[in-house]
């Protein structure tokens, strides 16, 4: 039996409730709101790596027109620093020590960029001409800045009371199980590769303003964000306040991805700032700022090996991970690669397992979570040393994963980490999507460019990810006085769609056009507590919550209008913005029935949906690309996409967000490349050298899902706002190296597969 979309519900392809106010130049950001009287604050930063400073005066700073405050870490003895809490626990069942993010730093500077004092003034440009103004010392000291030559035992320490630049030890598996299938193993393969380190680059950069309200005895935040309520739990930490004392604003976010949902300096001193000066301070950063920064992802330095029996199975899977966590371990970045190491095997099964990860301290911008955030990270590691395994054993691609796929009938299965997989049909979903990439055919592309100059290639990746972590995301809906309804929950859309998609699962109980459904986030005073967005647990948990809140409130507002019309709840039906007894024509409007209720609480309905193990979305990503030998540049021809997403809400913000995430995930693997010199300064600090990926740079994709639905999920949502970026990666570079494999034996080119690196790799292979 076929059942029918529904027009504003689960599954029906809603037109983005947002967009007319975007595009028509109405979306307020935060730099947009300019409270009355405010002034501006500009902060002076470091320009070298690592050393000693001292500020001698900043009196004629002081002095300058249209200053009214200047802040150094002297200043500042009162706040806290930014702390960050991720550390997990090391073999020998200690944590190591974290070294936390000072307001400003008060005599040593750590990075380039690194926070030395806070003017506010009048506007933001003579704030800047009054830094200027300042008189600072600086002892330049030698800085190291790459992962590898941070662990070098003669290499200048970051920190020096640490003894080395080592700043945790992880470990996962069984070391002894995975040596006994080393041992026995018929062929071992072996990878060494770096995982670059990314910019996010989000559209908008970031802003804050702080207000301290006299009237209200507290402070008041305004900023972009992936969640107001951690910023209000970590702020009140470093004023050493109450939560109450301290309100958060996020309005329009211009994207997230990760490094908005964290805590920076500057939020801490707009405040500070505020109360001192008695008048509104705004701070917007600049593109350069946010190069050198905002949180930063990636940059992973690894060694894999699996080992293998005489039939291409996989016994075990060894790995030696080193990731940098930059100067200072930010909010989340001790987590970043514990997360990530918990997907190692993939949708393989490996029975055996060794990762050790050890975490580095350099004199570079701190690292934390990136679109992904760890799992970006496994799913590249596993699918390139895969692919590595097929070209030894003279395996296709897809032979080897079809032999070594965790089996449907196996499931749920319990991963070497243990992961615990609901559903998924790896073989299904691969299956559909050589067919659509007519992988089978791919011998006649690849000839027919040889003819033209050009070198073609093919690769994929099979990704699992973990998303939507144990956790709830309570929702709250309240009928209108005027018909309408307001759903109240603590995640934060960034861009992704969230006010269509609750309104559609709100609509979808309601019987209520989508348009009178207004979805509200981003203020510590609506909710007491919020989850925020990250992880995209959005929709798999605050979308099944606001599922139930609408389902509350239908009942409520049929026993209103049951009373009100002198029948039984049960012979009430809801259509249109109205209850009907059904089969008569007497009824109420929404309003009415607001009107008629007799308190508060029948007008709110509360959802809530708790899950307590991850859900994991996978799919299959195959990506061809044509290589210009004489030029080394490399074109995407055809990109397919066969996703498990467990249900689709909405597909036309399933594919925006599945497209966005492809191309971040191309970006990494040939245009994207953060450089740091040796001396710590920055070499890709604007758009002149940081090259982002263009519409130029994609096809169109061809993308579909083939749905399992989960069943750890209420609504059978496995998540969807990362899996573009986790699979995307692995596709396109496995298809360079392909391309390079097939034409000259190249079986190993390093990120991003830049023209001048993969000429340069050409030119080496046939001189």
């Amino acid at each position: 039996m076929t059942v029918a979309t529904p027009k504003f519900g689960m599954g029906a392809s809603v037109l983005r409730l947002e967009d007319q106010a975007f595009i028509t130049g109405k979306g307020r950001y935060t730099d947009d709101i300019q409270p009355a009287a405010t002034l501006h604050g500009y902060v002076l930063r470091s320009p070298v790596a690592k050393g000693k400073f001292s500020i001698s005066s900043v009196e004629a700073a002081r002095a300058a027109p249209g200053v009214h405050l200047v802040l150094t870490g002297a200043d500042l003895g009162h706040l806290g620093d930014l702390q960050s809490g991720s550390m997990q626990k090391q073999p020998d069942g200690t944590r190591a020590p974290t070294r936390d993010i000072p307001i400003l730093c008060k005599d040593r500077v750590q990075y380039v960029g690194d926070a030395v004092a806070f003017v506010v003034a009048d506007s933001r440009a003579l704030a800047q001409d009054a830094a200027e103004l300042i008189e600072v010392d600086y002892q330049d000291e030698e800085a190291v800045s790459g992962t590898i030559a941070a662990l070098d035992p003669e290499a200048p320490l970051v920190w020096p009371e640490l003894g080395s630049n080592r700043a945790f030890t992880y470990h996962a598996g069984d070391k002894k199980k995975a040596d006994a299938a080393f041992a026995k193993a018929a062929k071992v393969t072996r990878i060494d590769f770096i995982n670059n380190r990314l910019v996010c680059n989000y559209m908008e950069a970031r802003a804050a303003i702080g207000e301290w309200r006299t009237d209200e005895d507290r402070f008041q935040l305004t900023t972009g964000s992936q969640g107001v309520h951690s910023m209000q739990t970590i702020l009140s930490g470093v004023f050493g306040i109450g939560k109450e004392k301290l309100r958060v604003i996020t309005p329009d976010v211009g994207g997230g991805f990760g490094p908005k949902s964290f805590v920076y300096r500057e939020y801490a001193l707009v405040l500070e700032a505020a109360k001192r000066v008695g008048r509104p301070v705004k701070w917007t950063g600049d593109r350069t700022e946010h190069f050198l920064t905002d949180a930063q992802g990636r940059d992973n330095v690894v060694t894999a090996e699996m080992a293998m029996d005489e039939n291409g199975r996989f016994l075990a899977l060894r790995v030696d991970l080193r990731a940098n966590m930059g100067a200072y371990l930010s909010q989340y970045g001790g987590f970043i690669p514990y997360i990530g190491v918990t997907m190692s095997t993939g949708v393989y099964d490996i029975q055996a397992l060794d990762v050790t990860t050890t975490g580095i301290y350099t004199n570079t911008c701190p690292i934390d979570a990136y679109r992904g955030a760890g799992r970006p990270e496994a799913a590249f590691l596993l699918e390139k040393l895969v692919d590595a395994c097929a070209r030894d054993l003279g395996l296709g691609a897809e032979e080897i994963r079809r032999r070594n796929f965790i089996r449907p009938d196996q499931m749920p299965y319990r991963t070497q980490t243990g992961r615990l997989y609901d559903t998924g049909e790896f073989d299904g979903h691969m299956s559909v999507a050589l067919e659509r990439a007519e992988w089978n055919q791919f011998s006649s592309r690849f000839e027919e460019a040889r003819t033209r100059g050009k070198v073609r290639g093919i690769g994929m990746a099979t990704y699992i990810e973990a998303c939507a972590f144990p956790g709830s995301e309570p929702a709250h809906v309240e009928l209108n006085g005027d018909g309408t309804v307001t759903l109240k929950i603590g995640t934060q859309t960034n861009g992704q769609g969230h006010a269509t998609a609750y309104a559609q699962f709100v609509a979808e109980k309601l019987n209520l056009d989508i348009e009178k459904i207004h979805v509200r986030q981003g203020d510590t005073d609506e909710l007491k507590s919020g989850g925020g967005t990250g992880g995209s647990r959005s929709i798999p948990l605050g979308g099944v919550s606001a599922s139930r809140a609408g389902e509350d409130l239908a009942e409520k507002i049929k026993r209103v209008a049951a009373d009100e019309l002198e029948a039984s709840a049960g012979d009430i039906e809801l259509v249109d913005g109205t209850a009907r007894i059904v089969g008569t024509d007497r009824s109420l409007d929404f309003s009415t029935i607001a009107k008629a209720a007799k308190k508060k609480e029948d007008l709110q309905g509360f959802g809530e949906f708790v899950q307590h193990e991850a859900t994991y979305p996978n799919g299959t990503h195959i990506c061809e690309v044509e290589i210009d030998p004489d030029t080394g540049h490399t074109d995407i021809v055809r990109y397919t996409i066969v996703d498990d997403f467990g249900v689709t809400v909405n597909p036309i913000l399933l594919a925006g967000q599945v497209h966005g995430g492809v191309v971040q995930g191309i970006g990494q693997a040939l245009t994207e490349d953060t450089v740091y010199g040796e001396d710590g300064q920055l070499l890709t600090a604007s758009f002149m050298d940081y090259a982002m990926p263009r519409a130029d740079d994609v096809p169109s994709f061809h993308f579909e899902t083939r749905n399992v639905p989960s069943t750890t999920n209420a609504l059978g949502i496995k998540g969807a706002g990362e899996a573009g970026t986790i699979g995307s990666t692995p596709a396109a570079l496995n298809a360079v190296v392909d391309a390079l494999y097939r034409g000259y034996g190249i079986g190993h080119i390093e990120m991003p597969a830049t023209p001048s690196r993969v000429w340069a790799a050409i030119q080496e292979a046939t001189a």
